[in-house]
């Protein structure tokens, strides 16, 4: 026999599914969906540096310059010997006006990965 009870919500999607799903947007050029996507997949796992990082990119290619500096600054504070963390927190320090910040951020993504044009870059132009 059927069940006449009310109908099941399809289950939700899970962390992984949302990032996953979020990154595709972000490759695809979308970051305004990609932000989306992964601030819900935050709220499930806010400790994932991965989502957080990504979070952070989807915001900053949206123009959302101080919300991707703090998902940045919390992708540091989890896993403070990520490079790219410590670049991309400069660059978002940067366009919110902390140059001084920004500096002392890409010095550490330096010292980390020495050799990398990009952070050297961003160095130059911001101490030069």
């Amino acid at each position: 026999m059927y069940s006449s009870g009310p109908p099941t919500d399809p289950p939700a999607e899970g962390a992984y599914e949302l990032f996953s799903r979020g990154m595709g947007f972000l490759r695809d050029g979308h970051p305004h969906q990609a932000a989306m996507l992964l601030g819900r997949a935050k709220l499930i796992e806010p400790d994932k540096a991965s989502i957080r990082e990504a979070l952070g990119r989807a915001l900053y290619m949206s123009g959302r310059t101080a919300p991707a500096r703090r998902e940045f600054a919390k992708v540091v504070q989890i896993e403070p010997a990520s490079d790219y963390a410590h670049f991309a927190l400069a660059l978002a320090c940067e366009r919110t006006g902390q140059r001084t910040r920004a500096i002392g951020h890409l010095k550490l993504a330096i010292a980390m990965r020495p050799g990398t044009e990009d952070y050297e870059r961003a160095l130059e132009r911001l101490a030069g």
